[in-house]
């Protein structure tokens, strides 16, 4: 005689069966963003920094923003005006995993102009300044490590790049996020009539924009 199976009971066991699998991908999800740690570089337009970090393996997201001032919830208008005392910059996700903080230091260097003092290529201003921001004793240990390897191989060149504690970050609007692939024309015409990639080659050779 055919069995029926009680409608009640498999309802049950795919209820379970759902649930366990619901269970199991947050579970990833969440190990997956315990693993994400956190980085802050300023260097200029963040629309170039953002296109530039997003390219290395094992970066899970950039924002740029705008951290380091004294006005909460700066505007681009406001931040550009020098008013504010912020810095143009980029909150960097990265899994530790895949790529280390010296890494994405490496590439921060080799994507800036650390000599410049009063901003970063076509762009001038306080806004517009390189700096490395720390968000813990072994960040700003690796920072000034690099920093010290720096001035060695420049001895005869001022680091202009600051140093500092992170401070509170604010995304940029959201028309500045991911820029260079929503208006890809635009920002390469203006990259390159800014004379980014052709002062970093003058700087760093065949590592320009690499880590």
């Amino acid at each position: 005689m055919l069995r029926l199976e009680n409608p009640s009971l498999a309802l049950r066991g795919q209820t379970l069966r759902i649930a366990f699998i619901v269970v199991v991908l947050i579970s990833g999800i969440s190990s997956h963003w315990a693993r994400a740690d956190t980085a802050i570089f300023a260097g200029g337009c963040f629309w170039c920094m953002e296109a530039d970090f997003e390219k290395l393996p094992g970066v899970e997201k950039v924002v740029s923003g705008y951290t380091g001032g004294h006005v909460k919830n700066p505007t681009y208008s406001q931040v550009v005006s020098e008013s504010t005392g912020h810095y143009e910059a980029i909150k960097v996700s990265f899994d530790p995993e895949q790529v280390s903080y010296q890494t994405l230091l490496s590439l921060f260097w080799h994507t800036v102009d650390p000599f410049d003092n009063r901003g970063q290529f076509c762009d001038k201003g306080p806004s517009y300044r390189s700096a490395i921001f720390y968000l813990n004793a072994a960040q700003e240990k690796a920072a000034k490590q690099s920093l010290t390897k720096l001035n060695q191989r420049f001895h005869d060149q001022a680091i202009a790049t600051d140093i500092q504690p992170a401070q509170v970050f604010y995304p940029a609007e959201s028309y500045h996020q991911e820029y260079y692939l929503k208006n890809p024309v635009r920002y390469k015409f203006y990259r390159w009539n800014c004379g980014r990639d052709q002062r970093l080659e003058q700087i760093w050779g065949t590592q320009a924009n690499k880590p």
